[in-house]
């Protein structure tokens, strides 16, 4: 699902965030991504849908390249309408929420697969189930300033899953919330998993990270080290 190939990230200021990485995640996976804040990993993620390009490096999802700097003397960059086409297979959950505020928590769900141009019916369709997974079925009419910091971040993660992704990269979902929530989330995101879906996580919380049993992949100083 995921492959990087000698991944390096400079930023404009000379700052090196990722050094000569290499790294696999196989479909169905379910990976943390853990470090230090600073140390790389929303700026991972973002290689992954495409917000940031590497410096050098081959960064590849689900079979498309978005980044190549091998054996070319100009890096290859993915152009924006396959990027745009990659997006909609993925699934992204910020720990922000980004919602939108004068839209409901239906209407924001259904946003997301309007702008890919789907049916009234097909949005009807499965709009629905992504609630109820998320346990926001009997809430769909409120807004978001009428939900609790946990719900909030459930819708987000409705929004990011109404599409039905093959990836999932969750920034620290669980960030803002209290232990309760942040266990529900990931329950959700396990359930998730279990379907197929290939999960990446970002956290700070050890202790639902070693409650998971899940892959934990460490960065720390630029480089990336497999915990198990």
């Amino acid at each position: 699902m995921v492959l990087l190939r000698g991944v390096s990230k400079v930023f404009p200021n000379g700052e090196w965030i990722l050094r000569e990485v290499d790294w696999e995640v196989r479909r169905g996976e379910f990976v943390f991504l853990t470090g230090a804040s600073g140390a790389g990993k929303s700026t991972l993620l973002r290689l992954l849908y495409g917000a940031e390009q590497a410096t050098k490096g081959t960064v590849m999802v689900d079979g498309v390249c978005l980044f190549s700097s091998e054996g070319r003397q100009r890096p290859y960059q993915i152009s924006s309408r396959p990027l745009a086409m990659l997006r909609r297979r993925l699934g992204v959950v910020f720990q922000d929420y980004r919602l939108l505020a004068n839209r409901t928590l239906a209407e924001n769900v259904a946003f997301v697969l309007r702008a890919q141009g789907l049916s009234p019916a097909e949005i009807r369709r499965r709009l629905g189930p992504t609630l109820k997974m998320v346990g926001l079925a009997d809430k769909e009419d409120r807004f978001p300033h009428e939900l609790s910091g946990g719900e909030q971040q459930r819708l987000s993660l409705a929004r990011a899953i109404v599409n039905l992704p093959v990836l999932l990269l969750a920034d620290e979902p669980t960030g803002n919330l209290d232990p309760e929530n942040s266990l529900l989330v990931l329950q959700i995101l396990e359930r998730l998993n279990s379907f197929g879906v290939t999960v990446i996580m970002t956290s700070h919380d050890p202790y639902l990270v070693e409650r998971a049993g899940h892959r934990v992949v460490r960065i720390e100083g630029g480089r990336l080290y497999d915990m198990g």
